[in-house]
C-alpha cells in the first residue's frame, strides 16, 4: 500500500487492485478549492493500467455534506464542482462513491457523478441547496432525475429534504447497502460481482417518463409548502425544463441559475441565518452538566419540554399535583412517542429508553435529586412564588430553577428564594418538543456558571437558544406584540384581517396574525390587555378585538373569533366581523383606507424593525443577530427574508428613514421611535 501525501486534504492509496481516494476535510468533509483541487490531483495521479477502478470515500462521518458555505460569499474558483464532477464521470475507469452520514448537495454530486453508489446503512442522501437560497449547481439538478425519476427528483431538490440510504436503494440512487463503513467490504462485493465493473454515466441516460399532470401537481404542493422560497420555485422551474433539454444544456441551465441566486438577497440571508445560529453557545462549557430535569407541570408546555428532555437522552422526573391532569400527561407523551416511531422519527427502542427514563409523581420531592426544575405551571405570580418557595426547600442547594413565564416578572418570581445564583428562565415556545427557539432569561442573581449550564442544556436539546434580560415579554412576545398591534391599527385604519393574513402570508410568513390569534384564544390577550386599562389611554388603543371578545367570539375554540369555523375547522370570511368594523369605523369618526399588500407588508415590517431598535437601546437581547433567530425560529417569520435586523441592514440609509418616519406619523400617539444607529454590526 503506497499513500501519497501534500498540501491537499485527499489522499489517493492503492489497495488491492483499486485505488482510493479519501476526502480528510474536517469536521463533514466540506467542498473547498483545496478540496476540489486535491480529488483531480489525486484521479491525475492513477495509473489506469494498474487498477481495476477507483473508490472515492470520505474520513470521519459521511462522503461529503456539501460545500463550504464561506465560499459562497466570493466569486468561483477553479476548479469548480461541477468541473469535478465531470472529471469524475469522464474519468477512463469506473469510479465507486461510498455514500454514508449525510451525503447531501456537493457530496451526492459527487456520488451521482460516479458510476456505483454503495450507501452505509443510516446514511442520509438530499441536495438540500433550496434551503442556503440557491440550486444544485453541479449537475445535480440533471443527474438526479436520470437516476430515479421526474417525480422523485421534483420531491428531493424543491423539498431540500433528504431521504434515507434505504429509501435511496428502493428508488435506484444508490445500488445496494452494506452495513458498516470498511473498504475492505466494499472491495470484497466489487470483486463479487459476476459482471466486471464498468462505466455508468448518468449523463447518457434519458430521463425516464412520467406524467405532467402529476409534475404539475406534486410541484404546486411543494410550492405552496415553501411559502415563497425563491430558490424553490427556481428549482422547480428548471426542473420543468430538463426534460426537454439535453443534459449539456440542462447543465448549463443549471449553472446559470445557480450563479444568479448565489448573490441574491434571499441566498444572503439564509446564509448570514446559518452563520449566526451555528455561532450560539459555541463557546459555553461547563464541567457539571444537567443530568436529571425536573418538570412541574403536566399540560402540553409541561408534556412538551418533558418530550424534549427525554428525546435528548435526559433522566425526566414530572411532578404534576393535579392525578387527572398527571395521567393526561403521561397519555400525551406516550401518544407523542408512538408517532415518532410511525414518522420513522424514533426507533422502538430508543422509545422504550425514553419511557425508562421518565418518573412522575404527584409529589414535588420526587425532584429532590435534580440538576435543573423547570415550572410549566399557569401563567400567575402568585402561583409560581409560592411553587419556587416551595421547591427551594426539596431540591439540593446546587439544584437549578427555571421558570417558563412568558411574560411575568422574573425577578419577582424568584424574589427571597435561597441561592438565588442558580436561577433563571427558561422561555420554551409550544410545542416545546418541535419548536427551536428558547429563551435564556438571564437575571442580575444568575451565576454565569447557572447561565453555562442552560446554555450546553439548550443545545443538548437541539434548541435555538438566545439570551434575553428580564423584561415584558422578552424578545420574542414583545416583537410579536408589536407586530399584532400593528396589524389592529392596519384594521382599524381599513384593512380587513382577511387582506392583513393574506399580505402577511404571500410576504412569507406561516400564517396571519389573525389566524394564529383564533388559533391560540383570544381571551389571552385579551386578559392582558384588561390589565393595561389604567395606562392604555397613554398610547393608541384599538378596542376592536376586546369588542369580538365580548360578543363570544374567542376563536377556534368557540368557533368563531376573527373568522368563522364550519364542520372543516378552515377558516371564512364572516360578515358579522365586516359590519362590527364598519359600525367601529363610523362611531370612532374613521374613514376606511384601501392598503396595498405591499402597503401592508411594509408597516407590518416597520414596526419590527422599530421595536428591533428598542429592544437593542434598552439591551434586552445581547446581540442584533438574536432578533432574526427569534422571530424566524419561533414566530414563523420568512427565514429567506432574514429578519428585521438583517433587512435593516440591507435598506438604504434614506429608505430606512423614510420608512421610520412613515410608521411614527400613522402610530400616532404613544409611538416610541427606535434609534438606527444600534443596527451598526
Amino acid at each position: 500500500m503506497t499513500q501519497l501525501i501534500d498540501q491537499y486534504p485527499v489522499s489517493l492509496q492503492i489497495v488491492q487492485n483499486f485505488a482510493v481516494v479519501t476526502i480528510n476535510n474536517p469536521p463533514v468533509n466540506a467542498s473547498t478549492d483545496a478540496v476540489r483541487k486535491g480529488i483531480l490531483a489525486r484521479l491525475a495521479q492513477v495509473n489506469v493500467d494498474a487498477v481495476d477502478g477507483v473508490i472515492l470515500q470520505g474520513e470521519g462521518r459521511c462522503l461529503m455534506a456539501g460545500a463550504d458555505l464561506n465560499e459562497l460569499e466570493n466569486e468561483p474558483t477553479e476548479p469548480t464542482l461541477p468541473q469535478v464532477t465531470q472529471a469524475i464521470e469522464q474519468f477512463p475507469l469506473p469510479v465507486v462513491a461510498i455514500v454514508k452520514g449525510f451525503t447531501l448537495g456537493g457530496g451526492l454530486e459527487l456520488a451521482l457523478a460516479s458510476d456505483y453508489r454503495i450507501a452505509v446503512k443510516g446514511a442520509k442522501l438530499g441536495l438540500p441547496e433550496v434551503s442556503v437560497g440557491i440550486v444544485p449547481g453541479a449537475g445535480g439538478t440533471q443527474r438526479l432525475p436520470r437516476a430515479i425519476g421526474m417525480l422523485h427528483a421534483l420531491d428531493m431538490v424543491v423539498s431540500g429534504k433528504p431521504i434515507s440510504a434505504e429509501e435511496a436503494l428502493s428508488r435506484g440512487l444508490v445500488h445496494t447497502l452494506i452495513g458498516q463503513d470498511s473498504i475492505d467490504e466494499v472491495i470484497q462485493l466489487l470483486s463479487a460481482l459476476e459482471t466486471p465493473l464498468s462505466k455508468q454515466r448518468l449523463s447518457e441516460r434519458n430521463i425516464p417518463g412520467y406524467d405532467h399532470d402529476d409534475f404539475a401537481v406534486q410541484s404546486k404542493g411543494l410550492l405552496k409548502r415553501s411559502r415563497g422560497l425563491p430558490s424553490a420555485h427556481a428549482a422547480a422551474d428548471l426542473l420543468a425544463k430538463t426534460s426537454s433539454l439535453s443534459f449539456a444544456d440542462g447543465v448549463a441551465l443549471e449553472r446559470e441559475i445557480f450563479l444568479k441566486l448565489r448573490g441574491s438577497l434571499p441566498a444572503q440571508a439564509l446564509r448570514y441565518l446559518f452563520f449566526v445560529e451555528n455561532g450560539l453557545g459555541k463557546k459555553t462549557a461547563t464541567d457539571s452538566p444537567i443530568e436529571r430535569v425536573g418538570v412541574i407541570g403536566a399540560g402540553t408546555m409541561g408534556s412538551g419540554i418533558c418530550l424534549n428532555a427525554l428525546m435528548s437522552g435526559y433522566e425526566v422526573f414530572l411532578v404534576e399535583i393535579n392525578e387527572q391532569a398527571l395521567e393526561a400527561g403521561k397519555t400525551r407523551i406516550l401518544s407523542e412517542l408512538d408517532g415518532a416511531v410511525k414518522r420513522g422519527k424514533l426507533t422502538e427502542d430508543k422509545k422504550a429508553q425514553c419511557l425508562n427514563k421518565l418518573h412522575t409523581s404527584s409529589d414535588l420531592t420526587l425532584l429532590k435529586d435534580v440538576d435543573l426544575a423547570v415550572e410549566a405551571i399557569i401563567e400567575s405570580l402568585d402561583a409560581k412564588k409560592s411553587l419556587f418557595s416551595n421547591l427551594a426547600n426539596i431540591v439540593r442547594a446546587d439544584a437549578l430553577l427555571a421558570t417558563n413565564t412568558s411574560y411575568l416578572d422574573v425577578d419577582e418570581i424568584f424574589a427571597g428564594i435561597q441561592h438565588p445564583e442558580r436561577v433563571l428562565g427558561l422561555h420554551f415556545f409550544s410545542p416545546a418538543h418541535i419548536m427551536s427557539l428558547l429563551e435564556v432569561v438571564k437575571i442580575a442573581s444568575t451565576s454565569q456558571e447557572t447561565f453555562n449550564k442552560a446554555m450546553v442544556f439548550a443545545k443538548k436539546l437541539g434548541k435555538k437558544a438566545i439570551t434575553t434580560k428580564n423584561a415584558w415579554g422578552f424578545v420574542g412576545n414583545r416583537l410579536y406584540a408589536a407586530y399584532r398591534r400593528q396589524c389592529e391599527f392596519l384594521m382599524e385604519e381599513g384593512a380587513s384581517p382577511e387582506q392583513i393574513d393574506q399580505a402577511i402570508e404571500s410576504y412569507g410568513f406561516a400564517m396571519g396574525v389573525f389566524k394564529v390569534a383564533d388559533m391560540s384564544g383570544l381571551d389571552i390577550a385579551w386578559r392582558m390587555r384588561e390589565q393595561t386599562k389604567d395606562t392604555r389611554h397613554l398610547s393608541r388603543y384599538v378596542e376592536i378585538p376586546d369588542r369580538i371578545c365580548e360578543a363570544g367570539r374567542l376563536g377556534r375554540k368557540t368557533g368563531s373569533g376573527y373568522y368563522q369555523y364550519g364542520d372543516n375547522g378552515k377558516p371564512e370570511s364572516d360578515t358579522f366581523i365586516a359590519e362590527l368594523l364598519t359600525a367601529y369605523r363610523r362611531e370612532k369618526g374613521i374613514v376606511a383606507k384601501a392598503f396595498t399588500d405591499e402597503e401592508i407588508q411594509q408597516r407590518v415590517i416597520g414596526s419590527l424593525i422599530n421595536e428591533s431598535l428598542l429592544l437593542l437601546e434598552e439591551q434586552v437581547c445581547e446581540t442584533p443577530e438574536e432578533i432574526d433567530i427569534a422571530l424566524t425560529n419561533g414566530y414563523g417569520f420568512p427565514r429567506w427574508k432574514g429578519g428585521p435586523v438583517f433587512i435593516a441592514r440591507h435598506m438604504p440609509t434614506d429608505e430606512l428613514a423614510v420608512l421610520m418616519a412613515h410608521l411614527a406619523d400613522v402610530n400616532g400617539k404613544g409611538h416610541q421611535a427606535g434609534k438606527v444607529q444600534t443596527l451598526k454590526k
